[in-house]
């Protein structure tokens, strides 16, 4: 009977891993769609590759702090003993948010949005959208 139940919470531990690998390659793909409009609005033809990936991180960043409410530095400064970075700690929730948030805000980059209306129509969107996962059942039992 022991063996039986370690066997179903092994697969229910896969189940839950294959889930969020999902999701985290989902919100790795749509990166891409992000990184495009920031290169096709955001970045002059002129500025050196260096200052391009300043850029890059400070974009990253506003979708940081809109869903999780702080810079990956911050996180990382914050969880010294902790592998990967804030998003390879997301629950499956943030990263479905995350995912939608990097669309959104392709979005509004190519509507001409200033930076600081960006992050606060982005911040209102992932709550909106954490409350609305949070309270899926549907979702809780994928958990």
């Amino acid at each position: 009977m022991i063996t039986e139940f370690q066997r179903l919470k092994a697969d229910e531990n896969d189940r839950l891993k294959l889930d969020w690998n999902l999701q985290r390659t989902l919100a790795k793909i749509n990166y891409h769609i992000h990184t495009d409009a920031i290169k096709e609005n955001l970045i002059p033809a002129e500025l050196p590759r260096q200052q391009m990936y300043f850029v890059y991180a400070n974009e990253a960043d506003l979708l940081n702090v809109a869903l999780f409410g702080t810079t990956a530095k911050q996180w990382r400064d914050a969880n010294l003993g902790n592998e990967g970075n804030i998003r390879d700690m997301a629950t499956i929730e943030q990263l479905v948010v995350l995912s939608n948030l990097e669309s959104i805000n392709a979005v509004l980059i190519h509507q001409g949005l200033e930076q600081g209306e960006r992050l606060l129509q982005l911040n209102k969107i992932a709550i909106t959208q954490m409350k609305s996962l949070v309270q899926n059942s549907s979702l809780k039992k994928l958990k």
